[in-house]
């Protein structure tokens, strides 16, 4: 979304509920007639309520449909939804989760805005994650003979963290951050097997290629990102998308990797609840094999 358009929202950012995190995590992907509409719901947020879809439509200069349309693109069934979540939303507790960190601020003080920051991005990301991608998800990795997971820099150690997790349940797994040996692996590729790419901004090249190259040879591609119209979700059978605000000295990548790492841990929950049994056969003997490791 474009500066302008966050700043001058009522909303943000000092109060970001679920219909509005939904607006503006759609923003980009959006057309210019619905990002006309977007623009006048999170601006005007409390006159919309009493306005009726013909005439949020001569307020913004566009059609009925154009409404319709861009609150079906944000999960709700129509406009009359859509304005019931809002009224609900604007009566809430307004709470200064994304506050600014000052000089000042002492260490508790920092403590909390950044833990409320991180709990946010959360609840955020529960609103925008989408059911259907998420069982397909699961699926996909729980039939996979073989799991390749991509992310680079700060997304790198997620993709050790899924390694993790899903080589507990028994899965052919591998992580993978040099491009070159993404380039490599993903070609070798095929259709029983699931490429999984983490990337906050959804532009590595590295991780967008490997992702383009697995489903070039059959495989199932997934992506964890930010942004639900970069590059990465152009190569991706399945989208996961996660939602964050900025706070000083803390991108909204920051807040996104508690969010990807949450939806690691739900695919994780969700791949061993398929097969129960043996999931807990296999977690334990993997246990067993580093006991001795430990004091």
């Amino acid at each position: 979304m474009p500066a302008m358009a966050v700043k001058d929202a009522r909303v943000d950012p000092v109060k970001v509920p679920g219909s509005f995190v939904r607006l503006q995590g759609a923003y980009s992907g959006l057309r210019a007639a619905e990002q006309r509409v977007a623009d006048f719901i999170l601006k005007h947020p409390d006159e919309l309520i009493y306005l009726t879809v013909t005439e949020l439509a001569e307020r913004t200069n566009t059609s009925e449909s154009t409404v319709v349309r861009l609150c079906q693109k944000i999960g709700y069934k129509g406009y009359q939804e859509f304005k019931i979540v809002l009224a609900r939303d604007l009566v809430g507790p307004a709470t200064e989760i994304y506050a600014a960190i000052e000089p000042t601020d002492d260490l508790g003080t920092v403590k909390a805005k950044v833990f409320q920051a991180n709990a946010q991005a959360l609840r955020d990301t529960l609103e925008v994650l989408d059911d259907v991608q998420l069982q397909s998800a699961v699926d996909a990795i729980a039939a996979a003979e073989r799991l390749e997971i991509y992310g680079v820099g700060g997304s790198a150690p997620l993709a050790q963290d899924a390694y993790h997790k899903f080589l507990k349940l028994g899965l052919h797994a591998v992580a993978l951050s040099d491009g070159d040996l993404m380039a490599m692996s993903s070609a070798l590729l095929g259709p029983s097997d699931v490429a999984l790419g983490i990337s906050h901004t959804g532009a590595s090249r590295d991780v967008t290629d490997a992702l383009s190259r697995a489903r070039s040879h059959g495989a199932t591609t997934i992506c964890i990102t930010h942004r639900p119209s970069s590059p990465i979700t152009k190569v991706s059978d399945i989208v996961l998308v996660t939602a964050a605000q900025q706070t000083a000295f803390r991108s909204e990548a920051s807040s996104s990797r508690i969010a990807q790492l949450t939806i690691i841990d739900t695919i994780y929950v969700g791949v061993g609840n398929k097969n129960h049994e043996r999931s807990l056969r296999m977690i334990e003997r993997t246990r067993e094999a580093t006991a001795s490791k430990r004091y």
